[in-house]
């Protein structure tokens, strides 16, 4: 197990970065990426394969709702989603080597690495071997994390010095239509915490009080949240957890 540094536990964590649609900022761009770094915000980010197995900085896997054009991100080259633009803004889609050489380690780069299998199953790899080609040798604060365990058991082989932690929620069956109610319930009590080395979570804010958050805070996982929008959202979930990601308001940095 990697420990997560202390700066994930330091400065807000802005969700798919400091994106302001309004401001011409779109989700996990460049534009959004600068924003946060010249504010001190640690950054989120999520990653997706292109067809030509690149980590491609991008939360969808379809093109649809974030860019002009429509279909699955892994039908497209690196190349050809370079030229597709963000609605929104001026940015076009871009890979993580791209975002690694803006974000320099100024701030803390928090990493999720979406699942791959379709059923948080083990049909992972490229995009974790992706990652971990573009992560070595990388100087700053970085993690990474995923819904999918099976993701971070990858990575463990593949970057075994690069904190992993998993994205966890309650698994309600409205919001994940597309997974088995035995599978909901197995991920639901976060059980491969320790099998994968993770150090922290990422966990749903509206569900902090389950219990297994409690155990695990206690057996020393850090924990973070998702995904606070308000002051108020912000106030509640810091009596469980040590930080914050968030989006659509200004939060605090602590001095």
């Amino acid at each position: 197990m990697t420990i997560l540094p202390d700066a994930f536990l330091k400065a807000p964590i802005a969700h798919r970065a400091l994106h302001d649609l309004a401001a011409g900022r779109p989700e996990n761009s460049l534009s959004a990426i600068r924003a946060a770094i010249k504010a001190g915000y640690g950054v989120e980010i999520d990653l997706q394969l292109s067809s030509d197995g690149q980590a491609m900085v991008f939360h969808d896997y379809d093109l649809g709702r974030l860019t002009i054009e429509d279909g699955p991100i892994r039908k497209r080259s690196a190349t050809e989603l370079a030229r597709i633009p963000l609605k929104g803004g001026r940015d076009t889609v871009r890979t993580l080597p791209e975002v690694l050489a803006l974000v320099a380690g100024q701030v803390p780069l928090l990493i999720e690495i979406k699942d791959q299998d379709g059923a948080m199953g083990g049909n992972v790899g490229r995009l974790e071997q992706a990652t971990a080609d573009a992560l070595a040798g990388y100087e700053g604060p970085v993690a990474v994390m995923s819904f999918n365990p099976h993701s971070m058991l990858k990575m463990a082989t593949l970057a075994p010095d690069v904190p992993r932690g998993l994205t966890t929620c309650s698994y309600s069956p409205e919001d994940w239509p597309l997974l088995p109610a035995g599978t909901l319930d197995r991920l639901r009590g976060i059980p491969d915490y320790e099998h994968v080395g993770a150090s922290f979570i990422s966990h749903e804010a509206r569900d902090l009080n389950r219990a297994r958050i409690a155990d695990l805070a206690t057996r020393g996982a850090a924990v973070l949240c998702w995904t606070i929008r308000t002051p108020e959202q912000e106030a509640e979930a810091r009596k469980v957890a040590r930080n914050i990601t968030f989006e659509g308001y200004l939060p605090p940095i602590p001095s």
